[in-house]
């Protein structure tokens, strides 16, 4: 077995990856982990699989950017893609990071998180008389998926009747991030941008003529700015809100979905979250852990630097996996296993330091919300068919789950 794992970890190629690395890849990152944690890669690039590699990393903004335009030139050229994610929040260092995130924490602030919980709690409610109706369920169609998409949209005050593209402008745009990315998934990404920042465009400048409630309309808040008289470019303004949707949308979705499916797969600790529903908090956490929604994020070298006992050159772009991390035994004790009362739980999900998820509370709001009122409504849910994954690395979880909910 140490063998195969070497031999694994020796083979391993971001851009070469199997079915059966898709379908489980925590057998490669344990062989990674624990033969070649700071893995070089055929095209030049590292492969990080440590905890405290990770978060050495996250925390040292000065020596590992996350500026991405270097990296992201040549991947995308000069494109509506490009332009995108080298604007949005998360591929940006600081000052540019620290203002643009000031704005959007002010609009995500606690108290208007809690003051979303009665709509979210309604929105879930009236998602599981649906599926109650109808008698069975497609667990993501139906239920994980829809969840974000409304709670986004209220939050950017998108009418009901227009948010139907904004599942396919995500998944097209965030599907262009993964490690080899095809001219058919590059032109699909970059039709849903210029798509959704021409939507984009109209609803802003009505929401400029007819201003919303900014403690409840992130929009609003997003175009009035700070009451010092900062506010987003129109630039910003834009793919920020882009930038919002595919964050609130792919991970929580995932989240949902991963988190009832590992339920199912565990029966004792759906029972036990059943017996103990005030459990859902640590249950959350550890659903977050045993399969983080997003299993990648991506930094480059400043200057040159040792991480992990290896020199890196400047200009080094370094892959951080965070569904290794977060299976790391020098960490998580027994980290293979599903345990839903795990404390402490300090998992890289929502990453570290000053890029940790700026929508981390609202994830978690929820995910709370969904799985528990989901596991009261239909105890005796299972897994009915096969389920089928993502089909990506970046991003961990199902395009589709059949459900028996009785």
């Amino acid at each position: 077995m140490n063998a195969d794992a070497k031999a694994l970890a020796a083979s391993f190629d971001l851009e070469k990856l199997t079915p059966e690395f898709y379908d489980d890849p925590y057998p490669t990152y344990r062989a990674l982990r624990e033969n070649e944690p700071v893995k070089r890669l055929p095209n030049g690039t590292v492969f990080l699989t440590r905890y405290d590699d990770l978060v050495t990393t996250y925390k040292n903004t000065k020596s590992f950017s996350s500026d991405k335009k270097r990296e992201f030139a040549p991947k995308y050229g000069d494109t509506p893609l490009y332009e995108h994610h080298t604007t949005s929040l998360v591929f940006n260092d600081p000052p540019a990071h620290t203002r643009v995130r000031r704005l959007i924490m002010g609009a995500l602030s606690p108290r208007a998180i809690a003051g979303m919980e009665p709509d979210i709690v309604k929105l879930v409610d009236d998602l599981l008389d649906a599926i109650a109706a109808k008698g069975a369920c497609e667990l993501i169609e139906d239920f994980a998926a829809s969840i974000p998409i409304e709670v986004i949209g209220n939050l950017l005050d998108v009418p009901h009747e227009e948010r139907g593209p904004l599942r396919d402008w995500s998944l097209a745009i965030l599907g262009a991030l993964e490690p080899v990315v095809s001219p058919e998934v590059a032109a699909r990404g970059n039709k849903a941008v210029t798509d959704f920042l021409s939507y984009l465009q109209t609803l802003v400048a009505c929401r400029r003529d007819k201003p919303g409630n900014p403690e409840r309309d992130v929009l609003t808040r997003l175009i009035q700015g700070e009451e010092n008289g900062e506010r987003l470019t129109e630039k910003e303004l834009l793919h920020n809100c882009i930038f919002l949707l595919n964050a609130g949308h792919e991970t929580t979705t995932n989240l949902i979905g991963n988190g009832l499916v590992a339920l199912d797969r565990n029966r004792d600790q759906k029972q036990r979250l059943i017996g103990n529903p005030d459990m859902i908090k640590t249950a959350v956490e550890e659903m977050l852990r045993y399969e983080s929604s997003n299993q990648l994020g991506n930094r480059m070298t400043t200057e040159k630097i040792e991480l992990g006992g290896v020199m890196l050159d400047a200009g080094t772009s370094v892959t951080l996996c965070i569904g290794a991390a977060n299976r790391d035994p020098a960490q998580f004790p027994d980290p293979e296993s599903f345990d839903i009362a795990r404390t402490p739980n300090r998992h890289l999900a929502f990453a570290t330091g000053a890029h940790q998820c700026a929508g981390m509370a609202l994830a978690r709001l929820e995910g709370a919300i969904a799985i528990s009122r989901f596991l009261a409504r239909f105890p005796n849910y299972a897994v009915s068919g096969q389920p089928v994954r993502g089909g990506r690395v970046r991003f961990r979880g199902f395009l589709s789950v059949p459900c028996r909910i009785g």
